[in-house]
This record gives C-alpha cells, sequence and structure tokens, in this order.
C-alpha cells in the first residue's frame, strides 16, 4: 500500500511457566524469555513504527520492591532502543558465575525487567497523535498488587465517547478519552468490584474472616478474569485483541466476537506466548504453523499466577468476519496461508491483465510497489506466463493438425520469458516528515528510485500495487517516477479492490472524502449532471443520524451503485495522472474484483472496506457520520 495510512499495531506475550535458574541452566541465558519478547516484537515491526513499549511482572517479590515495571518508546527504531535499556549492563551476570551461585531473588535485583509475565506492543499512531504518553501499555496504578493492570492493544473501538460517558455515570473520572484509556479505565473498574465481590461474598465463612495479607493473597488466587471480561465487554462496538497483565501476575488476551482483529498464542513446558501474526509465533519458537492456535472470536486466553491456562468465552461470538485487509497488506507474508491467499490474488487478476494487453507480452515489462505487493507479483507473473504459453500453442494449433511444425517451434515455446524486471527501488530511510506541502510533495517524488535503460517507449509497464486507497501516492510519486521511463502505457494493478467505505476496527481510514474511489464516484457523477443523488443521500443519512446504531442503513452505496468497477478504475485513471508531467502516454488503473478477493480468502469474509456490509452496528454510525462530514467539509475522524 503506498498510501500513508496509519494500521493495526501488534502484540507479543510471554509467560514463562519455569523458573528463571531454568532458562539460564538449559540457554545459559535467565533473560531468555526477554529475548523471546524482543524477536516477537522484530518480526511484527511491519505493524507498528510509532512507538514501542512493554510491560513486565515479577513474581514473589518482597514488600517495599517493584512488581510491575514498563518502558516505552516513541523514537525511531523504538524496539531496538526499549531493549538497549531494558538489557543494558546485564553481560556481568554471567562473567564467572553459574545459575546455581545466584537465587532468582539475587537475579530480579540485578535488573528491573527480569521477571515471568510481560508484554510488548508496537504502535502505529491512528488518531491520538505519536507522543510517549500515546504508547502503550498503559497502566493503572494501585497499591494492591491484584489491582495493577497494564494494558495494550491493537483496536479501535467505534463508541469510544459512549463507553466515556457511561464511565463518568458509574461516577468515575477518568483523564483522558481515548480508545485505550477508556477500555483500561472500565476494566479497572470491573476488576475492583470483582475484589468487592470477592470480599463479600464469594467462599466459605472462614474465607470472609481473613483480614491482611492473607486476605489480598486469596482474592488475589480467585480472581476470575474472564467473569472480568464479561462485564467490562457489556457495550463495546470495535475491533479488538487486548493483552492485561495484572500486578500479581495474572494474565490474559482477549479477541472481539467478530474475530475482525487476529490474534494467536502458542503453549509448550516452558513458556505461554501469544501474537498478533501467527508466523512470528511459529519462526520464534521453531514450530510448525499447526501447533500456533487462534485466541477464538469472543474468547479470552487466560494465564493465571498459578499457571493454570484457560480459553474461555467471555462475550457471544457474532458472525465471523476476519479482516480481509490483515491478509492482502498488514500481515507480513511468510505465514504459509496468507503466501498462497496473495499469490491467488495474483491469479486470479492475470487474464484480465492478460486481455488488457491485448496478449502481447512481448511489449511488457512486469514489476511491483511496493515491495509487500510482491508476492501477489509473484502470482501474476506465474498465471501471465501459463496463459501466454497455453495462446501460443492455441495459435500453434491449426500447423500442429496439418503437421507443420518442427521441434524449433516448440523449442520457442518452451524457452519463452515473460520480462519480469526490479523497476522501483525504495529508499527506505526517506522520512517524508515535513509538513510544508511544497517541500513533502518533492521529497515524495524521491522516494523511490528507478532502474533506466529497461524499459522502451514502445513498452507497456505493468506494475503491481498491493492497494490504492488515496492515490496520493500514485499522484505525487509512483506515476512521476515511472513516467521518466517514457513507455507507452503505465498499468497500475492492485491486488485489492478499491477501499470505499470507511473503517473504523483497527485501520484508521474514516474520512470518506479522502478515498480516490469515493473522489472518483462523485467526479462521474457530476460529469454526467447526476450529482442531484448527493444531495438526496445527504438527507437520508441526516434523517438516520441521531438513531441508535443498530438502525443505521448504509445509503453511500447508492452513489457506488450507479458505476462499475471499470467505470470506477478509468476515472481513478484520470485523476491520478500529475499535471506537471509532460509524458503523455496512457494510464490504465485495474482493481481486484471483489470476487476475485473473496475466491483468494474464502475464509477470511471481513471486507466491509470494499463492500459497506459492516460487522457490527458502530460501523454502519461511523459511515453516516463520514459522509455527513464530507458534506459539511469537515476533515476529522468520523468517531
Amino acid at each position: 500500500m503506498s498510501d500513508d495510512i496509519g494500521h493495526e499495531c501488534g502484540l507479543a506475550v510471554i509467560r514463562l511457566r519455569q523458573p528463571l535458574n531454568y532458562y539460564w541452566d538449559r540457554y545459559g541465558d535467565p533473560f531468555w524469555g526477554m529475548r523471546k519478547l524482543f524477536l516477537l516484537m522484530q518480526k511484527q515491526h511491519n505493524r507498528g513504527q510509532d512507538g514501542a513499549g512493554l510491560a513486565i511482572v515479577k513474581f514473589n517479590t518482597r514488600p517495599g520492591e517493584r512488581f510491575l515495571r514498563r518502558i516505552r518508546n516513541d523514537k525511531h527504531n523504538a524496539i531496538e532502543r526499549l531493549f538497549d535499556k531494558v538489557l543494558a549492563n546485564t553481560e556481568h551476570l554471567y562473567k564467572g558465575k553459574t545459575w546455581k551461585e545466584l537465587t532468582e531473588d539475587e537475579l530480579k535485583q540485578e535488573n528491573d525487567f527480569l521477571g515471568e509475565v510481560m508484554v510488548g506492543h508496537l504502535r502505529y499512531g491512528t488518531y491520538s497523535g505519536h507522543a510517549i504518553k500515546n504508547c502503550h501499555p498503559l497502566i493503572r496504578k494501585h497499591n494492591v498488587a491484584s489491582r495493577n493492570l497494564a494494558l495494550a492493544g491493537n483496536f479501535n473501538m467505534t463508541n469510544s465517547q459512549e463507553l466515556f460517558q457511561r464511565l463518568v455515570e458509574f461516577g468515575l473520572n477518568p483523564v483522558g478519552d481515548s480508545d485505550t484509556q477508556v477500555i483500561l479505565e472500565r476494566i479497572s473498574y470491573i476488576l475492583d468490584l470483582e475484589h468487592r465481590h470477592l470480599q463479600t461474598t464469594m467462599g466459605p465463612e472462614s474465607f470472609r474472616q481473613l483480614t491482611g495479607t492473607e486476605l489480598a493473597s486469596a482474592i488475589s488466587d480467585d480472581l476470575n478474569i474472564t467473569r472480568v471480561m464479561e462485564k467490562a465487554s457489556d457495550g463495546w462496538d470495535g475491533g479488538y485483541v487486548f493483552a492485561g497483565l495484572i500486578g500479581n501476575g495474572d494474565a490474559f488476551v482477549c479477541r472481539d466476537p467478530s474475530g475482525i482483529r487476529p490474534g494467536f498464542f502458542h503453549t509448550n513446558d516452558e513458556v505461554v506466548a501469544a501474537a498478533s501474526e501467527r508466523a512470528a509465533l511459529a519462526n520464534v519458537f521453531d514450530v510448525h504453523h499447526d501447533q500456533i492456535e487462534p485466541i477464538q472470536p469472543g474468547h479470552v486466553l487466560v494465564i493465571k499466577r498459578s499457571g493454570q491456562i484457560e480459553h474461555q468465552q467471555f462475550t457471544e461470538p457474532l458472525e465471523r468476519r476476519q479482516c480481509t485487509f490483515e491478509r492482502v497488506y498488514f500481515s507480513r507474508g511468510n505465514d504459509p496461508d496468507i503466501y498462497r491467499e496473495r499469490k491467488t490474488l495474483g491469479h486470479t487478476l492475470a487474464p484480465r491483465v492478460f486481455r488488457a494487453l491485448d496478449h502481447d507480452v512481448d511489449h511488457a515489462v512486469f514489476s511491483f510497489i511496493p515491495n509487500t505487493g510482491e508476492t501477489a507479483f509473484l502470482g501474476l507473473v506465474e498465471e501471465i506466463r501459463h496463459l501466454d504459453k497455453a495462446r501460443q500453442i492455441e495459435l500453434l494449433r491449426p500447423r500442429i493438425e496439418s503437421g507443420d511444425v518442427d521441434v524449433r517451434d516448440l523449442d520457442a515455446i518452451v524457452h519463452r520469458q515473460i520480462r519480469v524486471e526490479k523497476i522501483a527501488h525504495k529508499d527506505q530511510r526517506l522520512r517524508t516528515f515535513i509538513t510544508h506541502d511544497q517541500a513533502r510533495r518533492d521529497l515524495v517524488s524521491h522516494i523511490y528510485d528507478i532502474t533506466r535503460g529497461i524499459v522502451q517507449p514502445d513498452d507497456t509497464l505493468v506494475v503491481l500495487d498491493d492497494s490504492i486507497v488515496r492515490g496520493t501516492t500514485l499522484r505525487e510519486s509512483i506515476i512521476t517516477i515511472l513516467s521518466q521511463l517514457n513507455p507507452r502505457k503505465i498499468m497500475i494493478v492492485s491486488s485489492a479492490p478499491p477501499i470505499m467505505y470507511p473503517d473504523c476496527y483497527g485501520i484508521d481510514m474514516s474520512q470518506l472524502g479522502r478515498f480516490i474511489a469515493f473522489e472518483a464516484a462523485v467526479t462521474l457523477l457530476r460529469d454526467r449532471d447526476e450529482d442531484k443523488l448527493l444531495d438526496e443521500v445527504e438527507e437520508l443519512c441526516l434523517q438516520q443520524e441521531h438513531l441508535p446504531p443498530e438502525k443505521i442503513t448504509n445509503h453511500v452505496q447508492q452513489i457506488y451503485s450507479r458505476f462499475t468497477l471499470d467505470e470506477l478504475s478509468d476515472k481513478i485513471a484520470e485523476l491520478v495522472r500529475p499535471t506537471s508531467v509532460p509524458w503523455t502516454g496512457e494510464i490504465q488503473v485495474m482493481y481486484q474484483s471483489v470476487e476475485g478477493l473473496q475466491q483468494a480468502m474464502p475464509a477470511h469474509t471481513g471486507d466491509w472496506y470494499f463492500t459497506g456490509r459492516y460487522p457490527t452496528p458502530g460501523g454502519y454510525k461511523v459511515l453516516n457520520t463520514a459522509y455527513l462530514n464530507w458534506r459539511r467539509n469537515e476533515d476529522v475522524r468520523s468517531y
């Protein structure tokens, strides 16, 4: 995806199942768990580059010692900066000592971050800014260990304002109204109620007579995290995976009831580990992907301080709507299922590309941009080769039937090649942080370096992109750069369908007017003098502006229903042409169809940004608000 869209965050959780000295004895490293957390975060760094944070809980600390520790960083290379600090000055532990010469208490005193349970978070800022205060985990502190909570998540809530107001109605004074802060306050509030419930109503009479340390310990042991999540999640509307550490050593990871956001876990005798991506767990722990389990929708994975592991339902599961954009773009492509899906996306595009070339691959050069499109590109080229060879054989068929074929004809087909080239190279170190528009445009135009001398003036340059959302990078950078190669035609092929509707479940794409597909549809209406439809849709949206989300209908679809995918694509090709470029060749834009997407990943039906069919009522509320914001020229977040 060449456009700068804020999106998924990443989670990593490690819970050691053996004493710390075990890892020193077996692996020569008491920080084995911390290094696994580092690897899980590094292998998911694609999910967040605006900041990183981690929290750890130590078991069996003495009164007065810190049992919960957090560290965050919002600088460039945040993961490395975090772990440089966490693992600083630890080498002396290994010099001249064995694990038998240090107790676990002594080990922990040597390093503030040496503990048994830890969570790491990678942040992609979508709304509340990039300051360190916005980096996860967020902490709720209390002088009772089991009332402390560190929370990190990959999520957006569509109704965070309503949830904030409910906290106020509870008599609370929450500080900050961000999604994460609201969820932290809500879970903490229910956690307090759980403590009161246990103290006053649960257990035998002797339990109620406990006081002081014994009472705190008994409550800590009996905390029912599933019950806490059942009550805390009442009224949540969104896509989420949360990970929480409680100061007593309990930990949990929960997933939304539609399964929108991804979450996986792995257990063995040494560790319980969870992450946003299955491939990260498989690679870090060197296990087959079948040994990695998904956290089921509406379920919470609970790891008690005692070591007990539970995977229980905390809310009623809904229709499963796993995010397809996650598969197209966000997750790394080394998960075997995602790899196959992305190749299939390329396969399904190939017949249309082949026809658009009029079957003339001799005058076509195939490439991709950016790197995340590579796997779909492999599928595209693989199928183009197959189609071309099949066509060459079909052209040869009359001569075969007449017997007028020799070995040179067959040899030409066998050795026929498709021209595949690395045309654009992204400068990974170039950051477009300049805010002045003209200066930023100049910088953007140099993000990619091009390979010259390969494309000829009579060639069509076919470039696959994983998705085209806003079209700004195409217009400001990619088309400008590619036109310098002076091809006859540039064909931009998107492995994903056009983004037509806002997303509000993890990918922050809530401003409808920013989508190039919406811009194209509106332009087409105006070209045809049919823009009165925009007024009609506005009136329909106004009529339901104050309705509860479950009663809101998608009226924006009336705008898109007037046009075919090809009509939208042709208009988008006009809109992304830079006005300052002297090149006069043809531009064609080709999108994946929704049917092609469904063919590639039938198990993942979360396609609301393509189809407008939302998984929760809150999505329709956001869409309605987004359209009205656009009509009012209010370029603001729609939830």
